[in-house]
């Protein structure tokens, strides 16, 4: 197939290669910021602004704090935090300390947070309170030596963290008791204020941050990243939305959660790079706060996922008109497949355009993105941004590369700089997704003649009924369609007579009802009869992950449980 077919179609000044790279990490693009712009905004807070030089001089404080705990160059520190400003100030004083950022979820269960904290090897864990208990809890059974614990409050305007204190601060859980041997993370900063950053040499070739996958498929593992990685992600994103973003010109609405790769290795950097500031949510599922925040900060720049454009969308302040959202000129929408409807209609409510991009963990921000205002192709992923090579892969034998056209589907295989390194301490694991300098992403689709990327459906979510192929992504796509269908997830379940049946769990919009005859029929006038749902389930809500991703393995996991 031709080589790089996507580049004829790139928009006007998106450059087809970075090079020569820079040899940069994060913190030496926040110092060129302080240099230039000090008192620049780098983080809005509910109501609160800390510039550049403050998250600067505070991350070196933190910094001077975890060398003087004995924290070493290379060792894996856990930030248990939500979005706030804590999570960005810890995060660049563990860079500055040497050390590896390891983000780990704090709505993660015990049994999870044991695992990851054990996963990543952290000595070291950064906590928020209300998430404090479950980290003492899981602790002796983890190599966590130190735990710092810091409240949500600290930030606060004045007003609101007193209301907090009589109000919300016991009562919520945010209230602790510090354990002996343990600190509080503002007495760290007071101690080392003035403090300058810390003797460390912090290369871009060093490790940086540990994400942890998903866990779609089993227990998660922690996908290590690098310092020029980050840098990398940031000036890629920048240079294709460089049309429409402008340097200290906007605000990043930061609500995807920053242990999470869309917003810690793509808006964070992304954000950094441009010289832009992140309005921070620590509750991406609290949309009146998401939108209040929209309109408190006046952001631009919108990353978020199909279910939060339609949480919006349908949120009675939007229908009644109280919201105004058109400060926002660019979103981009990751995660899972975004409607045609839903991006007309957040389109139409911002006067903003959505453009969709396509990454994963492991491929730390590696994107493809479809373009601002090129050509929109409905169903698509995009194309490859720049430095980002991507191929289709015969799934038997993935040396073999398959020529351009829908009929040639195979597993999306990318090449880029910044690619994890691997799993941590995982090299059986590693070596099935990294080979030769390529990730095989599990995720099977074709590229067209113009370079834009259709993803069909996940590898391993390939339904067999009767030896027959259904992708569970092309009968949602259907199933979608009927007007009374607000979400849908389908899967693959046992079933003695066919190997694997076609089940379909459906939220139907609100005040509609439905017949799993009326649903069947609609699917038969557009899908070969294998491929229509034989079981279908209603319920009123589906499990998502904290991004918002449907997570379909639950939805099995429940359907198992239901059989024994």
């Amino acid at each position: 197939m031709d080589n790089k077919p996507w580049l004829k179609n790139y928009e006007k000044g998106v450059p087809a290669t970075l090079q020569p790279y820079v040899q940069q990490t994060l913190i030496d693009v926040m110092r060129e910021t302080v240099s230039q712009r000090p008192n620049h905004t780098a983080l809005y807070f509910k109501g609160s602004k800390m510039s550049y030089s403050q998250l600067d001089q505070l991350s070196d404080q933190f910094a001077n704090a975890l060398v003087a705990m004995g924290v070493k160059k290379g060792e894996r520190v856990a930030l248990v935090m939500p979005n706030i400003p804590q999570f960005v100030v810890a995060e660049f004083g563990v860079w500055k300390a040497g050390a590896v950022a390891a983000c780990i979820n704090p709505l993660y269960t015990e049994y999870e947070m044991e695992h990851a904290l054990n996963e990543c090897g952290a000595e070291t864990a950064v906590v928020m309170t209300l998430f404090y208990d479950k980290v003492k809890h899981v602790q002796s059974k983890t190599k966590v030596k130190r735990v710092i614990a810091t409240s949500v409050k600290e930030y606060l305007p004045f007003i609101m963290r007193l209301l907090f204190t009589l109000v919300k601060e016991k009562k919520e859980g945010h209230r602790i008791t510090l354990q002996a041997g343990d600190f509080w993370y503002q007495n760290l900063l007071k101690q080392y204020k003035g403090s300058g950053r810390p003797k460390v040499t912090v290369n871009p070739s060093d490790n940086a941050i540990i994400l942890f996958t998903g866990g779609t498929t089993g227990l998660s593992k922690a996908a290590v990243g690098s310092h020029e990685g980050l840098v990398m992600s940031g000036k890629q994103i920048f240079a294709w939305f460089q049309n429409t973003l402008q340097e200290y010109g906007d605000v990043f609405l930061t609500a995807l959660p920053l242990f999470h790769v869309f917003a810690n290795a793509g808006v964070q950097p992304a954000a950094l790079v441009s010289r832009a500031g992140m309005a921070l949510v620590p509750n991406a599922r609290d949309i009146p706060d998401v939108m209040k925040t929209i309109q408190q900060t006046k952001a631009t720049f919108f990353p978020s996922v199909p279910t939060m454009f339609n949480a919006m969308l349908n949120h009675p302040l939007v229908k009644e008109g109280k919201v105004d959202l058109t400060s926002i000129k660019l979103c981009i929408s990751g995660a899972s497949a975004l409607l045609k409807d839903t991006k007309d209609s957040f389109e139409k409510l911002t006067g903003s355009r959505i453009v969709e991009g396509y990454a994963l963990t492991e491929s730390m921000m590696a994107i493809c993105c479809t373009p601002v205002v090129g050509k929109y192709k409905v169903g698509s992923i995009g194309m490859p941004v720049s430095d980002v090579f991507v191929r289709i892969a015969d799934v038997e034998d993935g040396s073999k590369s398959l020529e351009l056209g829908e009929g040639n589907v195979g597993e999306i295989v990318i090449r880029a700089p910044q690619l994890m390194r691997g799993y941590w301490q995982r090299p059986d694991a590693t070596a099935e997704m990294l080979k030769s300098g390529e990730l095989f992403t599990g995720d099977l689709g074709y590229m067209d003649e113009d370079g834009y990327i259709f993803i069909v459906d996940r590898k391993k979510d390939v339904v067999k009924v009767s030896g027959f192929q259904v992708w569970p992504r092309e009968v949602e796509e259907v199933l979608a369609m009927h007007p009374k269908v607000m979400e849908v997830a389908v899967a693959g379940i046992p079933d003695p007579r066919t190997t694997e049946a076609v089940k379909a769990w459906i939220v139907l919009q609100s005040g509609q009802a439905a017949t799993a005859d009326e649903i069947q029929s609609f699917c038969k006038e557009k899908l070969t009869g294998y491929k229509v749902p034989r079981f279908i389930e209603f319920r009123s809500e589906l499990p998502k992950s904290t991004v918002g991703k449907v997570l379909r393995r639950e939805l099995v996991r429940e359907e198992l449980e239901k059989s024994k």
